[in-house]
């Protein structure tokens, strides 16, 4: 694992999140499981590996510390995940990784500085306390950790969650707040803060509305969850006990979304995080209050900050990550390639830190950093207790311990002892729980300048009864709503369209008013529940009045039933004109070629096919129901007889071309009259026991949408519905099979051809149909079958009779015997 390190006499151990978010992969099983990746620099976390090493190198150079003995560091990266804090820590109680044989074992780690979030915190205290490894975290406060049973050699620098929660109550107490909403993390530190709040705040009589939970790893539905939670409620002050980059996510839909009005109350892990204050979050956030740990200014830190380079210090961890985001170029070491895949520019070697106006820089309020200088501090001086066996400052003789005798149970012994006042003023100790004594400043989110500033406003500590003392300004706080402080009373009555929701375990005087669900109402206020409406009825707008649903069907009036109202009066027009110009040329040689006695049956039923859509428009009754799919299989069957009367007579025709074939003497007009009624009057038996047995019948579908109903003809049988199609395409594919078969026939004018691709059209079009007519919703289940109709209607109509009226009425040259015979009868008999 990449590391910080310096070898010394004595070793401490640093875990921090320098990257705060881990690459997750999945393990194959087939080979060695990856490193560990890590994303997302977080400064603030590598100025806390800097200040322990600052903290470090000053003890070393100190006199009074530690005399003739150095100590040396490890610092690696827990990628803010609880499994690498544990490989972490367990990698540095048990030394090093590789060593070359001839080096000297280092020593193992007397106490190790870790780490910010509670739940690794959680994972290092229980794993490493058996072996009894002193743990001084500097950023943990889930109260839990002063378990002395569990957590017997856990300490830390700031104050547990558990003080914390008793200054949120008591500043919620303070302005009267009655009514809170809280949000927290879905982790240790987030839960165990808003148990403990919640907690002090019963006391005292508060209802918490709601409960919001988040997690820089929950997905974007989850955070706009949260956001929907906050709008719907009326709460007016919210509590957000959550760590800054769990937080910062919500904190821009928020803002995003335009949510004001709200007073937010920080825990100490965002109210001064340098991220989340900007004039763009203050929009929403401005006015925040909170509490953090006192602040603090390190002599000479800067100096040591600006002085980091990856060109003094060329395998240090992290310092390249670092000199990227601070100098927006890549350092190019002595020996290395340029490479192809870099993001940044090369770096010239002239760069440098020292006039850096960046934040990163500002060393006059630190907090969490101040905590981990005390927390090196802490840990010297408990080793110098034990090596010297006197306190730091006094005259030193000699060592009473060999340093190699240092166990870390006395280490930890001598932690529980630590009490010493440091050069900034402060008494640094820990109580019987490890704790350190609890002291905060109030902060008070102001916008200065155009800048976001964190504004001390008051300060909360014990005070000599043990209790716990508030002092604030209230004049000098500004208020998200202005100059008043806002207010925040339980429930109101429920207004009309809403019901109560009460909450589980919550007074009774804190209820939710939740919208009616869609389809249900409260016309009265304070409603308990919400009535259904009728089935025929939905709930307006206001969810206050059952409405009547919309009644949706085809109809004329709209530009859909217009549009299939034109193109079928203009089939069955072009259909009858047809059929005159066919009655007025009966006696050319075009028209006696295609049969026109069969032409004209045929023009009819497909009239009557054009106008069969006219029956699929309106409201549908008990009639027209039954109508509609009857007509259109009758006709439909009627059409296709006709086109299979004139298929069969282009093949007997052919067959006469041959010598002997009688075939065709006996397939005449009487003949051609019996297929085209049979077939016809086979369809108009299945539709007689169809109407018989089920007839369709208008039916109401409340499925395809709530706030609507679509009138339309169920068929009664599926099955009848399908013999009809079926019937149909039965006869439509004998015509392709034998269109088909005498496609080759030798006449210019060969019907067999505009025959076959007719049924190729009808066949594709019908095929088509069925999956469409099953999925489309509504009354476009409707337009499907109406365009299904035209579309095979204008396909028989276009490919038969088009290419007739073209040669008839535009090119009467060709309509002669001649030209429509194509060759001669021996020329035909000899080929």
């Amino acid at each position: 694992m990449p590391s910080l390190f310096k070898q010394g006499d004595v070793m401490i151990g640093g875990i921090f999140p320098v990257f705060n978010k881990e690459i997750s992969s999945t393990p194959t099983f087939e080979s060695e499981p990856p490193r560990v990746k890590c994303a997302g620099f977080d400064l603030r976390a590598f100025r806390w590996t800097q200040v322990m090493i600052f903290a470090t190198e000053e003890i070393n150079n100190d006199p009074a510390f530690l005399p003739n003995i150095s100590l040396g560091y490890r610092i690696l990266n827990s990628c803010a995940s609880p499994t690498n804090t544990l490989r972490a820590a367990l990698t540095l109680a048990s030394g090093p990784e590789e060593r070359e044989l001839n080096a000297s074992c280092p020593p193992a780690i007397s106490a190790l500085i870790a780490e910010s979030g509670s739940s690794q915190s959680l994972a290092v205290a229980g794993t490493l306390g058996p072996f009894q490894v002193p743990i001084v975290s500097y950023f943990s406060t889930c109260a839990c950790l002063s378990d002395r049973a569990k957590y017997p050699t856990f300490f830390r620098t700031i104050p547990s969650d558990y003080f914390q929660a008793k200054a949120l109550a008591a500043l919620v107490e303070r302005f009267g707040w009655q009514w809170i909403g809280a949000i927290q993390s879905d982790n240790d530190y987030g839960r165990g803060g808003i148990q403990a709040f919640t907690e002090e705040v019963k006391k005292l009589g508060v209802c918490i509305a709601f409960v919001g939970t988040i997690l820089r790893t929950y997905t974007m539905d989850r955070i706009l969850d949260v956001v929907e939670m906050i709008k719907q409620s009326a709460v007016k002050v919210i509590l957000a006990f959550v760590p800054e980059g769990d937080f910062y996510p919500l904190m821009k839909e928020v803002v995003k979304q335009n949510i004001t009005g709200i007073q937010w109350i920080a825990s100490e892990a965002w109210i001064t995080a340098t991220r989340p204050s900007t004039p763009e979050i203050y929009r929403a956030f401005g006015g925040a209050l909170g509490f953090v740990v006192k602040k603090m200014a390190i002599p000479n830190l800067r100096q040591f900050l600006t002085g980091i380079s990856p060109y003094t210090d060329p395998s240090g961890a992290f310092v390249r990550d670092f000199w990227e985001i601070m100098v927006g170029c890549r350092p190019l070491l002595p020996g290395e390639q340029t490479g192809t895949e870099a993001t940044n520019e090369i770096c010239s070697g002239y760069e440098t830190l020292l006039n850096s106006q960046d934040v990163f820089f500002n060393v006059t309020q630190l907090r969490v950093s101040y905590n981990v200088y005390k927390a090196v501090y802490a840990i010297a001086h408990a080793l110098h207790q034990l090596i010297f066996c006197q306190p730091v400052g006094e005259n030193t003789v000699r060592p009473c311990l060999n340093i190699s005798e240092i166990h870390p149970k006395e280490v930890t012994d001598h932690l529980r002892r630590v009490n010493f006042k440091n050069q900034f003023g402060d008494h640094v100790f820990f109580d019987v729980n490890g704790d350190p004594p609890p002291s905060y400043d109030v902060i008070n989110w102001q916008l200065i300048d155009g800048q976001v500033q964190h504004v001390t406003v008051g300060h909360f500590a014990s005070a000599a009864d043990v209790n716990y003392k508030l002092r604030i300004q209230k004049e000098d706080i500004v208020w998200r709503t202005g100059k008043m402080v806002p207010t925040a009373m339980c429930s109101d009555v429920c207004p009309v369209g809403t019901r109560k929701a009460q909450k589980k375990g919550k007074p009774h005087c804190c209820f939710d008013c939740i919208p009616c669900a869609d389809g249900t109402i409260a016309n009265s206020t304070g409603a308990a529940d919400c009535t259904p409406c009728s089935r025929e009825y939905w709930s307006n707008a206001g969810k206050d009045e059952c409405i009547p649903k919309t009644i949706e069907f085809l109809t004329y009036h709209e530009p859909m039933g217009i549009a299939i109202t034109v193109v079928s009066l203009l089939g069955a027009s072009l259909s009858l004109a047809t059929m005159m110009v066919f009655i007025r040329y009966r006696e050319t040689p075009v028209i006696k070629a295609s049969n026109s006695e069969l032409s004209c049956f045929l023009l009819l039923a497909l009239c009557l096919c054009f106008l069969c859509p006219l029956t699929f428009i309106g409201r549908p009754t008990v009639w027209t129901c039954m109508l509609r799919h009857t007509a259109f299989g009758v006709t439909f069957a009627l059409c296709i007889s006709c086109v299979l009367g004139k298929t069969i007579v282009v093949v007997t025709a052919f067959k006469a071309t041959f010598p002997g074939n009688k075939f065709a003497g006996k397939f005449g007009p009487a003949q051609q009259r019996i297929i085209v009624c049979s077939c016809t009057l086979i369809q108009i038996v299945i539709c007689v026991l169809w109407l018989k047995l089920n007839p369709p019948f208008p039916d109401m579908v409340f499925r395809d949408s709530n706030k609507k109903i679509v009138l339309e003809c169920n068929t009664g049988s599926e099955a009848a519905f399908y013999a009809v199609l079926g019937y149909i395409g039965i006869l439509a594919l004998i015509c392709l099979v034998l269109a088909f078969l005498a496609r080759k026939l030798p006449d210019n004018f060969n019907e067999a051809k505009f025959i076959t691709f007719s049924m190729l059209i009808f066949c594709a079009v019908w095929i088509t149909f069925i999956p469409a007519y099953v999925s489309s919703p509504g009354k476009f289940t409707v337009a499907v079958e109406i365009f299904a109709i035209l579309s095979s209607a204008f396909g028989l109509f276009t490919s038969i009779f088009a290419p007739k009226c073209y040669t008839i009425l535009i090119k009467p040259e060709k309509n002669t015997k001649k030209h429509v015979m194509g060759k001669s009868l021996p020329e035909m008999r000899i080929s």
